[in-house]
C-alpha cells in the first residue's frame, strides 16, 4: 500500500462531513479574526464588552468549547488516539470551530480502521 492511499484510508461521509465543517469553521472564524487584526480592534474588550447578547454568546461558546476539550481528551483516551493535546493547543490558535470538526473527523476514521480491522479478523 503505498502512503498516498494509506492516507486517504478510513475516509467515511461522516468524517468527510466533519472535516468540511473543519474547514468552514477556520475559514470563517480566521477572516474576522485578520479583519479585527487589520483593523487594529480591542479583540477581547470587543469580545466581553459589547453587551449582554455578545456577553451571553460568548459564555455559551466558552462553556461549549471546555466540554469540547474535555470530549476530546477522554474519548480520544478511550480510543488511543495520539496527540490529543494539539487539537486543545491549536484550538487557541486558530479557534474551537476548527479543531473540534477536524478531531471528530479523526475520530470517525479510527473507529472506521477499527471495523475494517474487526472485519479482517472475523474472516481470517
Amino acid at each position: 500500500m503505498t502512503r498516498h492511499s494509506s492516507l486517504l484510508q478510513h475516509w467515511n461521509s461522516r468524517a468527510i462531513v466533519f472535516l468540511i465543517l473543519a474547514i468552514a469553521g477556520l475559514i470563517g472564524t480566521w477572516t474576522y479574526n485578520v479583519i479585527a487584526i487589520i483593523e487594529r480592534t480591542d479583540f477581547f474588550g470587543d469580545w466581553f464588552g459589547s453587551g449582554p447578547a455578545v456577553s451571553s454568546l460568548t459564555m455559551d461558546l466558552l462553556i461549549m468549547a471546555v466540554a469540547g476539550c474535555a470530549f476530546i481528551v477522554i474519548e480520544g483516551r478511550r480510543l488511543g488516539m495520539r496527540h490529543l493535546w494539539a487539537y486543545i493547543v491549536f484550538s487557541g490558535l486558530t479557534a474551537i470551530a476548527f479543531t473540534f470538526p477536524l478531531f471528530l473527523a479523526n475520530r470517525e476514521r479510527e473507529l472506521q480502521r477499527r471495523a475494517a480491522s474487526a472485519a479482517e479478523t472475523a474472516t481470517a
